[in-house]
């Protein structure tokens, strides 16, 4: 079982940054992909960006060039930094992790949600 913890959600001026952070815990054998995803009021919950245990990232076309996706695999732990935000950024954000375990099952894991806030 694999606990994800959000941090560093937060109300900002458009045109501000924040930093969001993501550290896994529990037994982990192996995680693949970490990612963030956001859901606003009434609409799906959509991928940001993701990144490889590689190190390979993939972004949302609306975010390319002001945010920027990280991880550390000795801390289990993923970043997110975020630049020059939008009211249209204002969502919940989400913390996603792909996992194997020992048996080689890929599960799927969500944090909690961490509320981000850009005002105009």
């Amino acid at each position: 079982q694999v606990h994800l913890v959000e941090s560093g959600g937060g109300l900002v001026q458009a045109g501000g940054s924040l930093r969001l952070s993501c550290v896994a815990s529990g037994i982990i054998f192996r995680i693949d992909v970490m990612g963030w995803y956001r859901q606003a009021p009434g609409k799906q919950r959509d991928l940001v960006a993701e990144i490889g245990r590689g190190g390979t990232t993939n972004y949302a076309d609306s975010v390319k060039g002001r945010f920027t996706i990280s991880r550390d695999n000795a801390k289990n732990t993923v970043y997110l930094q975020m630049a020059s935000l939008k009211p249209e950024d204002t969502a919940v954000y989400y913390c996603n992790a792909r996992a194997v375990d020992s048996r080689g099952r890929e599960l799927d894991y969500w944090g909690q949600g961490t509320q981000v806030t850009a005002s105009s």
